[in-house]
């Protein structure tokens, strides 16, 4: 029963946001050392609440060299070749081989959600705030898939600072009749598409606010009492291999919440169970605010609750993290 509780949570480190509810700005050798800013291995590569400027100065070398190394006709903001950067700032032919493998994916079989989520976002956003529907009706076999994954389930809002958090609630989430009806690859699909939004959103407020924004994992595990689909779980294994290599340096801390009492004990032991990757971001804590909501659209239409809830993240991530 407990190892089953870790697995689902490992599992779901990876899960979709099909709601993307207020992520508008939060608020308008002869090589160089690069100086590091990252938070530890496996993080996002700055401190939460890093200025943009100032990663972008600790990683210039690198960043200018990713630059170079661009293939004809490929365009990437600085933010966009910054990730790379951080997730390898002493090892530059590591940052180039992950950049060059990511423009394939997105140039192949990635062609079409990246195109999706470009689409989707600037439809969202172009009357000055977010209109969720165009996301959500954008996704990848979004007639499938959607009735599944819902608000009540799967949400994203922001910090009042701006960064996203992505919130999962996996006892909402039939999978098995979700699997019933959607191939593993559709599924797979489906979650490259949120992170691509993600993305997208996270690296133009990361310019536009001056301050790096990053995604914080929120999973909350009330109301589990079983495994998921052996499929469920080969869609999220099959994306979570690979959102490190497309998506580097974008995830912040990962927080595992409202574990039962009885589980908080083996924390220790069952950490090996979570990829090597997510380990050292790891948080364990109770959240009494969403503990409390019997579903997470309020986190999208109730300003009061949606305060107290990222409120609440905030105080949860460590203090090694944060930026002071």
């Amino acid at each position: 029963m407990i190892r089953r509780f870790f697995t689902l949570a490992s599992a779901l480190l990876v899960s979709p946001a099909s709601s993307f509810v207020s992520v508008s700005d939060a608020r308008k050798s002869s090589q160089p050392k690069t100086t590091s800013t990252r938070l530890h291995e496996g993080g996002p590569g700055y401190k939460i609440g890093s200025k943009t400027a100032g990663v972008l100065m600790n990683n210039r070398y690198v960043l200018e060299e990713l630059t170079k190394a661009l293939p004809d006709g490929v365009t990437m903001s600085d933010i966009d070749l910054l990730r790379f950067a951080l997730a390898y700032p002493d090892d530059e032919s590591a940052a180039e081989k992950a950049l060059l493998n990511a423009i394939k994916w997105r140039q192949t079989e990635g062609k079409f959600i990246v195109e999706a989520a470009q689409d989707a976002v600037a439809k969202a956003t172009a009357n000055g705030g977010w209109d969720n529907d165009y996301v959500r009706d954008s996704a990848p076999h979004a007639e499938v898939i959607n009735p599944f994954i819902t608000p009540k389930a799967v949400i994203t809002t922001s910090t009042e600072d701006g960064d996203l958090v992505y919130v999962i609630r996996a006892s909402q989430i039939d999978d098995k009749e979700l699997m019933d009806k959607a191939t593993v690859e559709q599924v797979c699909d489906f979650f490259l598409y949120a992170k691509e939004v993600h993305n997208i959103v996270a690296n133009k407020r990361s310019a536009s606010t001056g301050r790096m924004c990053s995604v914080i994992f929120a999973n909350d595990i009330i109301g589990v009492r079983k495994p998921p689909d052996k499929r469920f779980s080969k869609a999220l294994t099959s994306s979570s291999e690979q959102y490190e290599s497309l998506y580097p340096s974008l995830a912040g801390p990962t927080m595992i919440l409202n574990l039962p009492l009885i589980l908080q004990a083996f924390v220790g032991l069952l950490k090996p169970l979570f990829p090597k990757s997510v380990q050292e971001r790891l948080v364990f804590k109770r959240a009494p605010v969403l503990a409390s909501l019997k579903e997470l659209t309020p986190l999208g239409t109730d300003s009061t609750i949606k305060t107290k809830f990222v409120r609440e993240v905030k105080d949860l991530i460590p203090e090694g993290a944060l930026r002071r």
